[in-house]
């Protein structure tokens, strides 16, 4: 049974950072492109951040230079370390899986940048 269970999400004021964890089972999880997306409320789900197999990462223009994914193959997780954090970064957070046609996801986690 694949399983993708994010965790490391809370409320934050602007300015402040936070780590997304990605725990992962049930998959063949080093040949997996992994990636974070995010949804906040009233918009499309959209990528955040992706990182392939070898290692090679791209992330979205909003995110760029305060975000950073990062992937452990033994340990089977990705994580997100996310830097300056605005308002305009809140929404639920999403962990996601890819290998050849197969797509999995997770169940999110919330991260709310308020004052």
């Amino acid at each position: 049974q694949v399983q993708l269970v994010e965790s490391g999400g809370g409320l934050v004021q602007p300015g402040g950072s936070l780590r997304l964890s990605c725990a992962t089972s049930g998959f063949i999880f080093s040949s997996a492109t992994m990636a974070w997306y995010r949804q906040a409320p009233g918009k499309q789900r959209e990528l955040v951040a992706r990182i392939t197999n070898d290692g090679s990462t791209h992330y979205a223009d909003a995110v760029n230079g305060r975000f950073t994914i990062s992937r452990d193959n033994a340990k089977r997780t990705i994580n997100l370390q996310m830097n300056s954090l605005k308002p305009e970064d809140t929404a639920l957070y999403y962990c996601n899986a890819a290998r050849w046609a197969l797509v999995y996801w997770g169940q999110g986690t919330q991260v709310t940048v308020s004052a």
